[in-house]
């Protein structure tokens, strides 16, 4: 908690707002925003995270007179803030004095000053003016009474590949390896004459005549991850001697691009945040909201904070296409009935000038006259409606969940890995693929890291995690035979954590494990398919595999591999261990996960409800749990139960009519079940 008297997880207040840039815009704007702000209830914002050249204009001397200017406005209209670090984005005046800090790219062109994220992550003047910055900031509003939290840099991911970050690698393998010897043994460098002689001679992954060494490769993922994980520390060390002590955020980036061991970097972090943007127009980008709530839930152990999402539009490929204001809404309540404690955007009001004009906004180009204007102002009402389910339980996870999907980066950084027998394969979309599964059928979902806490779940599922450590194979050894259910779908285990493949069919890490393994992997063309027994089809990975002491649940029926054992079940100790030798197209997926999560027991939230279009999620309360349902489908719907439904503030004595686009929030008690069925009749 902050030391003021709004904290970030205030009782019965669910955080709603979002980047706040008044420096954009003339003085006579800022007391329209703050007006607009009141009318549509928000409660919070985020300053600074582009600020630097204000805050900073000179090297060591600071102007925040417009700054103090703004905070006060808030503070007096009852509105908190997070103040970010503006080290995402350093000033022109920082790339001219230190020219050395600028990143370099795989291709090794040093990037020039022009856009935000262009600074060297190991640059000792880089982090040293990262430094002074927080300290000033943290000095300064470090004890005041409206500040929620520190919203440190901001999405974090930019790779560097110069002399700086040469030198910052060489120590970081020393320190993992040892020596050279050791690292030479684990990456293999005996291939090409690769061997190294000095730690000198070692470089990061610039471009090169044809392939990099996959264990280099990987390594300097994980070196990346680490040194901006350092960076963030320090940050955080300046403003706690400070002291400061408001919780200290940064906000996670998803979907398509990785650059973070979200795990690791959770652990440092007192809120973990993320932002959050939908890639697709169509029904698809309701399972994405819960992917994204799902995992930053896990990461967090608990509630989290959505820092950004976008307001108005979902931007596929060269376009950005309207979101609408229903959808809007939806999806706000679906981050939120994930553990989500906010309702933040991108940004508060629309840009007229900059990269980023035509971002989607709370405040749109036409102001807040604007019918645009008008479905942020319900938002705000039902989020001050619903602020109860804001209070955490007293023990007990937020939203209980029995079927778990692994989770690490090195699954991500490992199937990036170049040459591989299909890199057509994406850790993501594996993942994705799964999680889909699982919400199609209603099923609450969490997710693990290897060696978390497992012996809640029914069903454990790992997707394509190619580079396995062996702790990892036991931990997973022991949940089977303690009498959990494991699925384990290609190429998981296939190669060990510097991605030197295991001898013996594959995946020769897990072979034992699963009783099977294959000898050869054959992929498929683009488009091409496999039928599977029980009606299930394969694209673009398959494996001719073979049962030793495993049970064969599906064959191939057509393909080169006809006849050939597809998927295989093991007994081991009190559990079983499933192995899919093929990428399942994902309506194979949904019904071979179905069918396993419910031979292991796991239900659906509300029974017969997605059949229905309607994704049930239940967040449990300090008193009571909660049961959102959210209505993707075509048709109304009619909720019957013991409830009091938050939203319109009645109860369901005479049950609730769902329309479809619309949403509810029921407070019921402990444990209470509801029942949804499709209308008949008037």
């Amino acid at each position: 908690m902050t030391d003021g008297t709004r904290g970030p997880y205030a009782p019965g207040m669910l955080l709603f707002g979002g980047d706040y840039n008044p420096e954009q815009w003339p003085r006579e704007i800022w007391r329209e925003d703050i007006a607009l702000m009141r009318r549509a209830r928000v409660n919070t914002v985020t300053l600074g995270v582009f600020s630097w050249a204000l805050l900073e204009p000179r090297e060591g001397r600071f102007e925040t007179g417009w700054l103090d200017e703004v905070i006060s406005l808030l503070d007096e209209a009852g509105i908190g803030f997070f103040l970010a670090t503006p080290t995402a984005s350093p000033p022109p005046w920082f790339t001219l004095a230190h020219p050395d800090a600028m990143p370099v790219g795989p291709d090794g062109v040093v990037l020039s000053h022009g856009s935000r994220d262009t600074y060297a992550v190991s640059a000792p003047a880089y982090r040293e003016a990262s430094r002074r910055i927080a300290r000033m900031l943290g000095e300064r509003y470090g004890r005041h009474r409206g500040l929620r939290g520190w919203h440190i840099h901001n999405e974090y991911g930019t790779l560097d590949y110069g002399p700086h970050a040469a030198r910052a690698f060489r120590a970081w393998l020393r320190s993992r390896y040892g020596d050279l010897d050791a690292l030479n043994a684990a990456w293999g460098t005996a291939f090409w004459s690769q061997r190294y002689g000095t730690w000198e001679e070692i470089l990061p992954p610039r471009a090169t005549q044809y392939l990099h060494s996959p264990a280099l490769l990987i390594d300097f993922r994980r070196f990346s991850s680490d040194e901006m994980l350092a960076a963030f520390e320090e940050q955080k060390a300046e403003i706690r001697a400070a002291g400061s002590s408001a919780p200290v955020t940064t906000n996670f980036m998803l979907p398509t691009w990785n650059h973070l061991e979200q795990w690791s970097w959770s652990a440092a972090q007192d809120i973990v945040s993320i932002d959050h943007y939908l890639d697709t127009t169509g029904p698809d980008g309701e399972a994405h909201v819960a992917y994204g709530a799902d995992l930053t839930r896990s990461w967090a152990g608990g509630p989290w904070v959505l820092m950004e999402q976008n307001a108005r539009g979902i931007r596929v490929g060269d376009r950005t296409h309207a979101k609408t204001a229903d959808r809007m809404i939806r999806n706000s309540l679906g981050y939120i009935a994930r553990g989500s404690q906010s309702s933040l955007f991108f940004q508060w009001r629309q840009s007229a000038a900059g990269a980023e004009q035509w971002h989607g906004a709370l405040v749109p180009h036409g102001g807040g006259d604007s019918p645009l204007f008008e479905p942020v102002v319900e938002l705000g009402r039902i989020l001050e409606a619903i602020g109860e389910v804001a209070e955490p339980p007293a023990d007990g996870p937020v939203v209980p969940a029995e079927v778990g999907i692994v989770w690490h980066a090195d699954g991500w950084w490992a199937l990036e890995t170049p040459h591989l027998p299909n890199d057509a394969l994406s850790y993501s979309d594996e993942v994705r693929a799964t999680h889909r599964a699982l919400w199609r059928k209603g099923i609450a979902t969490e997710f693990v890291r290897p060696g978390g806490e497992v012996s809640h779940l029914r069903l454990l599922v790992v997707p394509a995690l190619y580079a396995m450590a062996r702790e990892t194979v036991g931990w997973l050894e022991g949940f089977v035979r303690a009498g959990g259910r494991l699925v384990v779908t290609t190429p998981s285990g296939f190669a060990d954590e510097s991605l030197r493949i295991g001898a013996g069919r594959y995946p020769a890490l897990l072979s034992d494990l699963l009783g099977a393994g294959a000898d050869e992997i054959v992929p498929l063309d683009p488009g091409a398919g496999v039928a599977i027994e029980g009606g299930l089809r394969a694209e673009e990975w398959t494996e001719r595999l073979y049962a030793s002491d495993a049970r064969v649940l599906a064959r191939y029926v057509d393909g080169p591999l006809a006849g050939h054992a597809a998927i295989t079940e093991a007994e081991r100790g009190a559990g079983t261990a499933v192995y899919v030798s093929a990428r399942l197209a994902q309506e194979s997926r949904d019904i071979l996960l179905a069918e396993l999560a419910q031979r292991a027991g796991a239900r659906e939230t509300v029974a017969g409800a997605a059949a229905l279009g309607v994704e049930a999620v239940r967040r449990r309360g300090a008193r009571a749990d909660f049961l959102f349902l959210l209505h993707h489908g075509a048709e109304p719907v009619r909720v019957r139960g013991e409830a009091r439904e938050l939203i319109r503030a009645s109860d369901l004595s005479r049950g609730l009519t769902l329309d479809p686009g619309a949403s509810a929030v029921l407070r019921v008690a402990r444990g209470a079940e509801v029942e949804i069925e499709r209308m008949v009749g008037p």
